[in-house]
């Protein structure tokens, strides 16, 4: 059997080829209820929700989800045996419409979609009818619109 493995810690990809009768060990992961605090230079401080302490990951860890992330926000922390190594986001999550230009209801050479910028800087497309101020719910693993946020 053919598989992808990636190590947790470096977050390289290896190709491996298993035989049937081959066993491998598990990973020893965790995942931890955490709160989102602030940044400072590269570093992302979260505070563990069990033992309240403050845990730092870089910006080169947590990749896209650093787009994502917003004050207060709780997340997930990723442990491989007792060293925190990532954070895992909500599915999905209800976001502001911080800068977009009017919808032109005549316009369809972008599929009815527009950029928009949402509260934490990043652009995403969004329907012509979001408006600045509104606010949404958007995908967390892809980083698309999903629906506009219910009242």
């Amino acid at each position: 059997m053919k598989v992808k493995i990636r190590n947790l810690e470096t977050g390289n990809s290896l190709d491996r080829t298993f035989q049937g009768s081959d066993k491998i060990e598990e990973a020893d992961v965790n995942y931890r209820k955490a709160q989102f605090l602030y940044v400072s230079g590269d570093d992302y401080e979260f505070m563990d929700q069990e033992n309240y302490e403050t845990v730092s990951l870089t910006k080169e860890k947590l990749g896209d989800a650093t787009a994502f992330l917003t004050d207060g926000m709780e997340v997930d922390l990723l442990y491989f045996g007792s060293n925190p190594i990532n954070i895992q986001l909500p599915a999905k999550m209800k976001v502001k419409i911080t800068e977009t230009d009017p919808g032109v209801q005549g316009d369809r050479s972008s599929a009815g979609t527009k950029p928009a910028t949402i509260e934490t800087g990043k652009t995403i497309r969004v329907p012509l009818f979001i408006n600045v101020g509104d606010e949404i719910i958007l995908n967390t693993d892809t980083g698309e619109y999903v629906e506009r946020a219910k009242g």
